[in-house]
């Protein structure tokens, strides 16, 4: 028998901890953004003007599945609408439902979303990996559900696959770009020396859950010396608005054994970071940033040649370098990934609104 259960209170999650972590190791393509730690931090700094919606779906008593929702105000062109969608607020590049079954899951959870009362004005499933793991489940489950599916492109990702090892992505790339980060590198040691730093803890479970609060602080450091730091829009390590849930996920992270930072300091002074999430044997690049004063013969690429490097000699198969700034990676990706969005509307005029202006847009693109 299935049956579901909603959860609106983050405090109730703690008595299914075990078994969110369990499922969580049996969800192909999961990631750190789809545990219970991160959505604790999370939902602790950004959940006061939203409202949690943990569907937890149970096959004969046991908890089979897991997904997680949240409802929150956006504004649009059309006016501030109500939307219900996946908790990730675009910190990662994709999400989805949590456990073996994913097909399970959505159908018996999205069939619970039909049948409660509607608040909302979009029901917004995004950072979906159609192409890879969804394979038009959520389309499948919405209409199962009696509910619309309109799907569109989200947003683009880049990727580097190191399936095949360091040696066999290395000579992927071209020789002129190899001789150019060798030169990089020449000139970095002529300023004085480099040192590559990489932390990555086994966390708790793997009994090392030491936080390097010194490595972050000098992450944080660089952030707010490059670009990124004069920005009054951005939301890097130092931001105001982030940064202390930057420190709450980054020890959230270590003591899940997921953070992975890696640094460059050139003579005695620290140039260039990339602070990465890592899980089941893929990578998320989270953040990055150089100091334009000690970075100028490169030392970001020379960092990031480092980090794959790293990454694939322990045995990671992917990298996810991010979304934005695509051209800026081509010479390091290996594909471009699409994540997608179902949205279907409500009966609202707002909803409607967007509705036709999502149509609208589609057609123009086409």
């Amino acid at each position: 028998m299935l049956t579901v259960r909603e959860i609106n209170d983050p405090a109730e999650l703690n008595d299914y901890r075990l078994a969110w972590r369990r499922l969580l190791g049996e969800t192909r393509g999961g990631t750190f953004f789809q545990s219970l730690d991160w959505l604790a931090v999370y939902w602790r700094h950004f959940g006061a003007d939203q409202k949690l919606r943990v569907l937890l779906v149970f096959a004969d008593r046991e908890l089979a599945g897991i997904l997680p929702l949240a409802e929150c105000w956006e504004r649009t062109r059309a006016g501030v609408v109500r939307v219900l969608t996946y908790p990730l607020h675009g910190w990662g590049s994709f999400y989805g439902p949590i456990g073996p079954n994913p097909t399970l899951t959505l159908q018996v959870g999205l069939a619970h979303v039909a049948a409660s009362e509607r608040e909302w004005d979009l029901l917004d499933l995004r950072w979906i990996d159609w192409e890879h793991s969804d394979r038009g489940r959520t389309a499948g489950a919405l209409r199962a559900a009696g509910l619309s599916a309109r799907r569109q492109v989200w947003g683009e990702t880049a990727w580097v696959d190191l399936s095949g090892g360091w040696e066999s992505y290395w000579c992927s790339r071209g020789a002129r770009w190899r001789a150019e980060l060798r030169r990089c590198e020449r000139r970095l040691t002529d300023l004085g020396g480099v040192r590559y730093v990489h932390h990555r803890p086994a966390g708790t479970c793997g009994g090392d859950a030491g936080v390097r609060w010194d490595l972050f602080d000098d992450c944080a450091a660089i952030a707010g010396e490059s670009w990124q730091g004069r920005s009054t829009t951005g939301t890097t390590l130092t931001h105001e608005p982030v940064r202390e849930f930057f420190r709450a996920a980054h020890e959230a992270a270590t003591h899940a054994g997921g953070a992975d930072l890696h640094l460059l300091y050139v003579g005695d002074r620290s140039a260039a970071f990339a602070y990465n999430i890592h899980w089941g044997g893929r990578v998320y690049g989270l953040r990055t940033g150089f100091d334009p004063e000690v970075a100028l013969p490169g030392a970001g690429k020379v960092l990031l040649a480092k980090m794959l490097r790293q990454c694939a000699e322990l045995g990671d198969t992917l990298v996810d370098l991010g979304p934005g700034s695509i051209d800026v990676k081509r010479h390091w990706l290996t594909s471009v990934e699409r994540s997608y969005r179902c949205t279907c509307y409500g009966a609202s005029w707002r909803a409607q609104a967007l509705r036709i202006k999502h149509w609208w847009t589609a057609r123009r693109a086409a």
